[in-house]
């Protein structure tokens, strides 16, 4: 293929644009914001699903999560699993007793309210999330200490009336002194901080660390009515799948589930979780792919307008070079070119927009790690390119039907 005709056409389309500044900027506009949406929404999903994924898989990749109904799934429970029997902790004895295949399982019991107070010497905070936990909850993980010690199963079996803070509760309540040895009040409870924890390396994005654990007992001492909980168990080394087995036979006997009857409680796992959120994302995803893509329909057709308009305007150049020679491959290939460096352009302008919107969410969201992923900025170029390509066409094709005598009488 001869590359000449090629070139000269692109330096030409160049020329042309450099001629026109502000009506080429007006023009591919809207493939800016087409492209620049699908740049920033990609760059947001990805950090999103980064930060979301590494929450999901700080469980640990042998760990099964033990609920009424499948733990994580974004999709709010079924009229069915809304009816399900609490878990119990006799279903936790009963897995420590006959999971031959379980390394370790901690309960986990917590309550769903947003106007849990914590105080200290009229120091407050709201938002607590409050939580029953025993001595497996630290060796499953999930609580990495920076002061003082963890709760022990003597404290949870003489219902200790003791606590571990998260980082940031511990910041707020006792900025310039030890928090361990000192009272807190929770919800009406006063408790004595025996460890703080640091911040999760996995948490949601804007989440502070308002984590108060509890013995298990002590939860269940200050809140008998409450009946939320689930178990996390860690199966033996390689034996995720055989011990989810053991788990849910021991379940179904435990809960006195019928043969006949599906299970009433769900097994999940770090990978189905993950799995179940990227259902959802890629839903958005493909959303956000579609309302962006009126933007660049909306700067395609200006394209189409603007090209329109510019072989209206050099009828007589298409004349001159008509009579010198040029066939009409030559003449299409120069107006193609010229839509496919415009909207070109414009997708490099909306790269750069892309990755402005990735930024301010970053500088916002700071724990949310958006960054611009190769495949967006491939797909917005490669997008662009090709809308100015497709919407090219006709005006490429009008300019080289024209009759050169005609077009050379053209004023």
């Amino acid at each position: 293929m001869n590359w000449i005709p090629v070139f000269n056409a692109t330096f030409l389309a160049v020329e042309t644009i450099r001629a026109h500044k502000m009506r080429a900027f007006l023009t591919v506009l809207g493939v800016v914001m087409g492209t620049g949406t699908i740049i920033g929404v990609g760059s947001i999903l990805t950090g999103f699903d980064s930060s979301i994924t590494a929450i999901l898989r700080s469980f640990g990749p042998n760990s099964v999560i033990i609920y009424k109904f499948p733990a994580g799934r974004p999709s709010p429970p079924t009229p069915e699993e809304r009816t399900r029997k609490d878990l119990t902790y006799s279903s936790v004895l009963a897995l420590r007793e006959k999971c031959s295949l379980c390394e370790s399982v901690s309960p986990n019991a917590f309550r769903n309210s947003n106007t849990i107070q914590a105080r200290y010497k009229g120091n407050d905070m709201y938002g607590v999330n409050l939580q029953g936990v025993e001595e497996e909850y630290a060796n499953s993980g999930q609580a990495d200490l920076s002061a003082g010690r963890f709760i022990t199963d003597q404290d949870n079996r003489r219902t200790a009336p003791v606590a571990v803070i998260g980082a940031d509760l511990t910041k707020s309540l006792y900025a310039n002194v030890d928090a361990i040895g000192k009272p807190i009040t929770v919800d009406g409870h006063e408790y004595t901080v025996i460890g703080t924890m640091n911040k999760p390396a996995a948490s949601f994005f804007g989440q502070d660390d308002l984590r108060v654990l509890l013995p298990y007992f002590t939860y269940r001492k200050n809140y008998p009515s409450s009946k939320d909980m689930f178990i996390v168990v860690n199966a033996k080394q390689g034996q995720l799948t055989a011990a989810m087995d053991q788990m849910r036979v021991i379940l179904r006997i435990d809960r006195h589930v019928p043969y006949s009857k599906p299970d009433d409680f769900a097994l999940s796992t770090a990978d189905q979780m993950v799995s179940d959120f990227r259902q959802i994302t890629s839903m958005v995803a493909l959303v956000m792919v579609v309302l962006s893509s009126v933007g660049l329909l909306v700067g395609g057709i200006g394209v189409m307008n603007i090209m329109l308009v510019s072989v209206t305007e050099r009828t007589k150049e298409i004349g001159i070079r008509k009579a010198i020679g040029a066939r009409k491959s030559d003449i299409v290939l120069q107006f193609l070119i010229e839509a496919v460096v415009l909207t070109a352009l414009g997708g490099v302008a909306g790269i750069i927009f892309g990755w402005l919107i990735a930024l301010i969410s970053r500088l916002i969201f700071t724990s949310l790690p958006a960054s611009v992923p190769l495949w967006a900025a491939a797909l917005g170029l490669i997008v662009s390119a090709g809308t100015g390509l497709f919407f090219g066409i006709w005006p490429a094709s009008k300019a080289a039907r024209l009759d050169p005598v005609e077009a050379l009488r053209y004023e």
